[in-house]
């Protein structure tokens, strides 16, 4: 069988060209015992023999090649997985391996064969149902039988074996053809799950990264906005602290610069120890009451993948009261209190401020709290928020036991 054009790893390419031998071998070597022996029975009128050897050849060669397109989907045909590929049928094979099988099989039955005359057509039929849906199939495959057993009890042999052998013999033929190529469409069905599960896993990665340079790129120039404008306000009332300022700023455009250059190259980890840490220094700079209540005993009770996601999410909380609140207070909670890990981040001032800004409407873009949310429900925690008069919180729970890093 040649190796056509299509997109399979070694094993399945194995497994294909076995399960055509298999279909072959088994359905060419019962044509040739069954009617090859006609053929060369030296009883039947040469010209019948003749006509027959044709035919048989006809009905062969149709058969390899109706299984060789049966089991060689073209690559613009798309390969569902939740059902087995359905191949257009050839029609000039298709008619090739009928005429030959019923010149073949006509020729047996008028010479006094009473029921293996419809085997050569019952492996043109069994081939051709291959390639239409179940229910099709088996119509297809029901209606020869009837049909065999109707030929059969009209050709004048005896009865009642003329009218029960030829149907049999579809039916065998057929459930062994379908029950080999039924092993070959779940090895395809897998294959293309096996694909797309590799292609799901690669943009799952471009949108995990995404996220993750959305976050550092974000919170980052958000902090050289405030500290920038902090730095031009006080350029001529204090030139010193407004120097101070602006090299703050070129030590943050480094970090920015840093950790986008290890995002890219896979190393960086958020913490929400590290996080905690940057929201109080960046909350006072930005003249915000910061408090906050933890400790470290509880934040290292929490696994790195989930210490990770509540960083993501103190991030998120902090960006959002720098960029959508006029706050003068904020608060940080973070304790473990049992196996469940709760962070609690309030502010005011977000009275005056819709609440989509926060990121609770679908449409929110970037990694905002609905993104976290889905992050966190993912890993077997939640993320809520709830904004009253001019307060907002947001709370975070999380089991605090390992999980696997997202």
């Amino acid at each position: 069988m040649p190796d056509l054009p299509i997109d399979e790893d070694a094993g399945l390419g194995r497994f294909r060209r076995g399960t055509w031998w298999s279909v072959t071998a088994t359905t060419g070597f019962f044509l040739v015992f069954v009617a090859g022996a006609w053929v060369l029975d030296p009883a039947v009128a040469l010209w019948a023999r003749v006509t027959g050897a044709a035919a048989l050849a006809a009905t062969g060669l149709s058969g390899m090649a109706l299984l060789t397109r049966r089991m060689t989907p073209s690559p613009d045909t798309p390969s569902p997985v939740s059902a087995p590929s359905v191949v257009r049928l050839p029609v000039g094979w298709t008619v090739a391996g009928g005429a030959g099988a019923a010149v073949l099989g006509g020729l047996m039955l008028a010479h006094g064969d009473d029921g293996r005359w419809s085997l050569p057509a019952a492996l043109v039929v069994s081939i051709a149902a291959t390639f239409l849906r179940p229910a099709p199939r088996w119509g297809l495959i029901g209606a020869s039988a009837l049909a065999a057993s109707g030929v059969g009890a009209l050709s004048g042999a005896p009865l009642p074996g003329a009218a029960v052998l030829p149907p049999a013999v579809v039916l065998v033929t057929a459930w062994t053809t379908l029950a080999m190529l039924w092993g070959w469409d779940v090895a395809k069905r897998l294959n293309d799950v096996r694909r797309l599960a590799a292609e799901l896993a690669v943009k799952e990665e471009r949108l995990r990264f995404a996220a993750d340079l959305h976050d550092i790129q974000g919170h980052h120039l958000q902090v050289i906005a405030l500290k920038s404008e902090l730095a031009a306000r006080l350029a001529e009332a204090d030139p010193a602290r407004a120097a101070a300022e602006m090299h703050e700023v070129r030590r943050l455009a480094a970090d920015a610069l840093s950790d986008t250059r290890a995002v890219v190259q896979g190393y960086r980890r958020t913490t929400l120890d590290a996080e905690i840490a940057n929201a109080t220094g960046v909350l006072a700079a930005a003249g915000i009451d910061a408090r906050m209540s933890v400790e470290p005993a509880d934040a290292r009770r929490l696994p790195e993948a989930g210490r990770h996601l509540l960083g993501l999410v103190m991030r998120e909380a902090t960006t959002n009261v720098l960029r959508h609140s006029r706050a003068r207070h904020a608060e940080v909670d973070y304790r473990v209190t049992g196996d469940l890990a709760r962070l609690r981040v309030t502010n005011d001032g977000a009275g005056d401020q819709p609440s989509d800004q926060h990121g609770d409407q679908p449409g929110a873009g970037g990694t905002g709290l609905r993104t976290l949310a889905e992050r966190l429900a993912s890993a077997g925690g939640e993320l809520t928020w709830e904004h009253d008069d001019d307060r907002f919180a947001v709370v975070a729970r999380l089991p605090a036991r390992s999980a696997e890093d997202r």
